[in-house]
Protein backbone atom coordinates (compact mmCIF):
# COMPACT_ATOMS: atom_id res chain seq x y z
CA UNK A 1 0.00 0.00 0.00
CA UNK A 2 2.74 2.32 0.98
CA UNK A 3 4.51 1.88 -2.84
CA UNK A 4 1.18 2.41 -4.43
CA UNK A 5 0.83 5.52 -1.83
CA UNK A 6 3.89 6.49 -3.10
CA UNK A 7 3.87 5.88 -7.04
CA UNK A 8 0.21 7.91 -7.09
CA UNK A 9 1.57 10.96 -4.93
CA UNK A 10 4.95 11.16 -7.40
CA UNK A 11 2.33 10.49 -11.18
CA UNK A 12 0.22 13.73 -8.93
CA UNK A 13 3.31 15.75 -8.81
CA UNK A 14 4.76 15.06 -12.30
CA UNK A 15 1.06 15.97 -13.63
CA UNK A 16 1.12 19.04 -11.37
CA UNK A 17 4.25 20.40 -13.03
CA UNK A 18 3.44 19.54 -16.64
CA UNK A 19 0.03 20.94 -16.32
CA UNK A 20 2.03 24.25 -15.32
CA UNK A 21 4.69 24.25 -17.79
CA UNK A 22 7.70 23.36 -15.05
CA UNK A 23 8.98 20.75 -17.46
CA UNK A 24 8.80 23.15 -20.59
CA UNK A 25 12.51 23.15 -20.44
CA UNK A 26 12.96 19.52 -20.51
CA UNK A 27 10.52 19.33 -23.56
CA UNK A 28 7.32 18.64 -22.06
CA UNK A 29 4.26 20.60 -21.66
CA UNK A 30 0.41 20.92 -23.23
CA UNK A 31 -0.05 22.36 -26.21
CA UNK A 32 -0.10 26.14 -26.18
CA UNK A 33 -3.48 27.46 -26.58
CA UNK A 34 -3.09 31.49 -26.58
CA UNK A 35 -4.81 33.34 -28.99
CA UNK A 36 -1.68 34.68 -31.46
CA UNK A 37 -0.98 30.38 -31.74
CA UNK A 38 -5.07 29.93 -32.94
CA UNK A 39 -4.54 33.49 -34.71
CA UNK A 40 -1.30 31.43 -36.81
CA UNK A 41 -3.27 28.75 -37.89
CA UNK A 42 -5.96 30.36 -39.33
CA UNK A 43 -5.38 30.35 -43.31
CA UNK A 44 -6.54 33.52 -45.24
CA UNK A 45 -9.42 34.68 -42.65
CA UNK A 46 -9.90 37.75 -44.60
CA UNK A 47 -10.76 35.75 -47.31
CA UNK A 48 -14.03 34.45 -45.45
CA UNK A 49 -17.16 35.89 -46.28
CA UNK A 50 -20.97 35.66 -45.77
CA UNK A 51 -22.81 34.47 -49.09
CA UNK A 52 -26.18 36.21 -49.81
CA UNK A 53 -28.90 34.42 -51.20
CA UNK A 54 -28.31 35.34 -54.93
CA UNK A 55 -24.43 34.51 -54.95
CA UNK A 56 -25.35 31.02 -53.54
CA UNK A 57 -27.92 30.67 -56.19
CA UNK A 58 -25.91 31.82 -58.70
CA UNK A 59 -22.93 29.12 -57.48
CA UNK A 60 -25.54 26.25 -57.80
CA UNK A 61 -25.99 27.71 -61.50
CA UNK A 62 -22.61 27.09 -62.01
CA UNK A 63 -21.97 23.96 -60.49
CA UNK A 64 -25.51 22.56 -61.98
CA UNK A 65 -24.00 23.95 -65.72
CA UNK A 66 -20.80 22.61 -64.60
CA UNK A 67 -21.77 18.44 -64.04
CA UNK A 68 -24.12 19.02 -67.73
CA UNK A 69 -23.15 16.60 -70.44
CA UNK A 70 -20.57 18.75 -72.74
CA UNK A 71 -19.91 18.19 -76.25
CA UNK A 72 -17.35 18.29 -78.53
CA UNK A 73 -17.89 20.51 -81.36
CA UNK A 74 -15.27 21.62 -84.33
CA UNK A 75 -14.62 23.65 -87.30
CA UNK A 76 -12.55 23.82 -90.09
CA UNK A 77 -9.91 23.61 -91.94
CA UNK A 78 -8.06 26.76 -91.89
CA UNK A 79 -5.49 27.84 -93.84
CA UNK A 80 -2.38 29.18 -91.90
CA UNK A 81 -3.45 32.80 -92.44
CA UNK A 82 -6.82 32.08 -91.73
CA UNK A 83 -5.80 30.24 -88.25
CA UNK A 84 -4.20 33.20 -87.50
CA UNK A 85 -6.46 35.20 -87.30
CA UNK A 86 -9.09 33.03 -85.83
CA UNK A 87 -6.41 32.58 -82.72
CA UNK A 88 -6.29 35.64 -81.97
CA UNK A 89 -10.14 36.07 -81.92
CA UNK A 90 -10.24 32.99 -80.09
CA UNK A 91 -7.87 34.40 -77.07
CA UNK A 92 -10.50 37.49 -76.74
CA UNK A 93 -13.40 35.35 -76.46
CA UNK A 94 -13.21 31.80 -75.24
CA UNK A 95 -11.33 30.63 -72.16
CA UNK A 96 -7.83 29.91 -73.22
CA UNK A 97 -8.22 25.86 -72.11
CA UNK A 98 -11.86 25.76 -74.08
CA UNK A 99 -10.23 25.57 -77.42
CA UNK A 100 -7.22 24.10 -79.58
CA UNK A 101 -6.46 24.52 -83.10
CA UNK A 102 -4.87 21.68 -84.38
CA UNK A 103 -2.35 21.39 -87.01
CA UNK A 104 -2.44 18.48 -89.94
CA UNK A 105 -1.02 17.61 -93.14
CA UNK A 106 -3.55 17.87 -96.03
CA UNK A 107 -2.66 15.68 -98.52
CA UNK A 108 -2.33 17.21 -102.77
CA UNK A 109 -5.78 15.68 -104.53
CA UNK A 110 -5.78 14.75 -108.19
CA UNK A 111 -9.30 14.45 -109.97
CA UNK A 112 -10.56 13.18 -113.17
CA UNK A 113 -11.75 16.50 -114.43
CA UNK A 114 -14.35 17.47 -117.33
CA UNK A 115 -14.28 21.66 -117.90
CA UNK A 116 -13.81 24.34 -118.66
CA UNK A 117 -17.42 24.85 -120.82
CA UNK A 118 -18.17 28.61 -122.04
CA UNK A 119 -21.25 28.54 -121.08
CA UNK A 120 -23.86 27.49 -118.59
CA UNK A 121 -25.94 25.11 -120.85
CA UNK A 122 -22.98 23.12 -122.30
CA UNK A 123 -22.30 22.60 -119.12
CA UNK A 124 -25.36 21.57 -117.46
CA UNK A 125 -25.46 19.39 -121.42
CA UNK A 126 -22.04 17.66 -120.15
CA UNK A 127 -23.76 16.65 -116.91
CA UNK A 128 -26.93 15.41 -118.21
CA UNK A 129 -24.64 13.17 -120.53
CA UNK A 130 -22.44 11.75 -117.40
CA UNK A 131 -25.69 10.93 -115.79
CA UNK A 132 -27.02 8.66 -118.40
CA UNK A 133 -23.47 6.93 -117.90
CA UNK A 134 -24.78 6.35 -114.22
CA UNK A 135 -21.89 8.52 -113.09
CA UNK A 136 -21.42 10.87 -110.67
CA UNK A 137 -20.68 14.70 -111.40
CA UNK A 138 -19.42 16.52 -108.77
CA UNK A 139 -18.46 19.99 -108.01
CA UNK A 140 -14.77 21.18 -107.96
CA UNK A 141 -13.14 22.37 -104.98
CA UNK A 142 -10.84 25.09 -107.03
CA UNK A 143 -12.32 27.81 -108.68
CA UNK A 144 -10.10 28.02 -111.36
CA UNK A 145 -11.64 25.06 -112.60
CA UNK A 146 -14.83 26.51 -112.74
CA UNK A 147 -16.84 26.22 -114.92
CA UNK A 148 -16.41 22.16 -114.52
CA UNK A 149 -17.09 19.56 -112.27
CA UNK A 150 -15.08 15.95 -111.17
CA UNK A 151 -15.98 12.07 -111.95
CA UNK A 152 -13.83 11.65 -108.63
CA UNK A 153 -11.12 12.71 -106.45
CA UNK A 154 -8.08 10.74 -105.73
CA UNK A 155 -4.78 11.47 -103.60
CA UNK A 156 -2.31 9.61 -105.77
CA UNK A 157 -2.19 10.79 -109.33
CA UNK A 158 -1.83 6.98 -110.38
CA UNK A 159 -5.04 6.62 -109.68
CA UNK A 160 -6.57 9.01 -111.29
CA UNK A 161 -4.71 7.92 -114.44
CA UNK A 162 -6.30 4.55 -113.88
CA UNK A 163 -10.01 5.52 -113.51
CA UNK A 164 -9.70 8.06 -116.22
CA UNK A 165 -8.60 5.05 -118.16
CA UNK A 166 -11.61 2.74 -116.96
CA UNK A 167 -13.83 5.91 -117.93
CA UNK A 168 -12.27 5.94 -121.31
CA UNK A 169 -12.96 2.19 -122.01
CA UNK A 170 -16.81 2.81 -121.14
CA UNK A 171 -16.70 5.48 -124.03
CA UNK A 172 -15.63 8.88 -122.06
CA UNK A 173 -12.73 10.53 -124.04
CA UNK A 174 -13.05 14.34 -123.09
CA UNK A 175 -11.73 13.82 -119.71
CA UNK A 176 -8.57 14.19 -118.16
CA UNK A 177 -6.48 14.31 -115.19
CA UNK A 178 -5.67 17.80 -113.36
CA UNK A 179 -4.56 18.88 -109.89
CA UNK A 180 -7.25 20.35 -107.73
CA UNK A 181 -5.41 20.42 -104.71
CA UNK A 182 -1.70 21.22 -103.73
CA UNK A 183 -0.02 19.25 -100.37
CA UNK A 184 -0.41 21.79 -97.38
CA UNK A 185 -0.83 22.42 -93.93
CA UNK A 186 -4.32 22.67 -92.10
CA UNK A 187 -5.35 23.71 -89.03
CA UNK A 188 -9.09 22.63 -87.60
CA UNK A 189 -10.68 24.21 -84.11
CA UNK A 190 -11.60 21.72 -81.91
CA UNK A 191 -13.90 22.64 -78.90
CA UNK A 192 -13.61 19.44 -76.43
CA UNK A 193 -16.29 20.12 -73.74
CA UNK A 194 -18.88 22.38 -75.12
CA UNK A 195 -21.79 23.01 -71.77
CA UNK A 196 -24.57 25.36 -71.50
CA UNK A 197 -22.33 28.38 -70.17
CA UNK A 198 -19.89 28.23 -73.04
CA UNK A 199 -22.72 28.06 -76.20
CA UNK A 200 -23.22 31.25 -76.25
CA UNK A 201 -19.38 32.18 -76.58
CA UNK A 202 -19.41 29.86 -79.39
CA UNK A 203 -22.39 31.61 -81.12
CA UNK A 204 -20.05 34.65 -81.01
CA UNK A 205 -17.55 33.03 -83.23
CA UNK A 206 -19.80 32.77 -86.05
CA UNK A 207 -18.48 36.02 -88.08
CA UNK A 208 -14.74 35.18 -87.61
CA UNK A 209 -15.15 31.22 -88.85
CA UNK A 210 -16.89 32.90 -92.22
CA UNK A 211 -18.30 30.47 -94.57
CA UNK A 212 -17.49 27.38 -92.08
CA UNK A 213 -19.84 25.73 -89.89
CA UNK A 214 -19.38 23.90 -86.15
CA UNK A 215 -20.21 20.64 -86.26
CA UNK A 216 -19.83 17.95 -83.98
CA UNK A 217 -16.65 16.06 -83.77
CA UNK A 218 -15.57 13.48 -85.90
Amino acid sequence: MRLLALILLLANGLYYAWGHELLRGYGFGPTQQSEPRRLAQQIAPEAVRLLSAADFKRIEEEVKQDQAPKECLQAGPFDAAQATALRQTLGQILPVDSWVLEESALAARWIVYMGKYATPDLLAKKRTEVLAMNLKPESVGNATLEPGFSLGGFEDKADADAELARLAARGLHTARVVQERLPSVVYVLRLPAVGASLKPKVAELRSALGSTSVHSCN
